[in-house]
């Protein structure tokens, strides 16, 4: 049998599988939530953030380092009530540091 591999575009991929199409819908639903925010967030700290994982009613922010985390811990009450009033359901935003590792690059050479 002689099958050829053909390209296809990601939303072909997500038509024939329904998992990968369901992560694309949540991907792209976590990146509105950012932008929903981001004029609550301080012009500074938003190339820290990036959209993270939605879980339910939770949704994760991934942030650059905890100087960005603290920052942002203390407006997440009002970034919850502004995505409420936007229709998302959000029970809570978790935080999640991204640490890179120093040593992973070292050891790579």
């Amino acid at each position: 049998m002689n099958r050829r591999h053909q390209a296809f575009t990601l939303q072909q991929a997500c038509e024939e599988a329904p998992t990968l199409a369901r992560l694309t819908e949540l991907s792209a639903d976590s990146v509105a939530r950012l932008k929903a925010v981001e004029p609550l967030i301080p012009a500074a700290l938003r190339p820290a953030l990036k959209a993270g994982p939605i879980e339910g009613p939770v949704w994760c922010l991934i942030l650059s380092n905890n100087a960005a985390a603290a920052k942002i811990r203390q407006i997440l009450p009002a970034l919850q009530a502004h995505l409420r009033s936007k229709g998302w359901e959000v029970d809570s935003i978790r935080l999640k540091v991204q640490i890179t590792s120093a040593c992973s690059s070292a050891s790579n050479r």
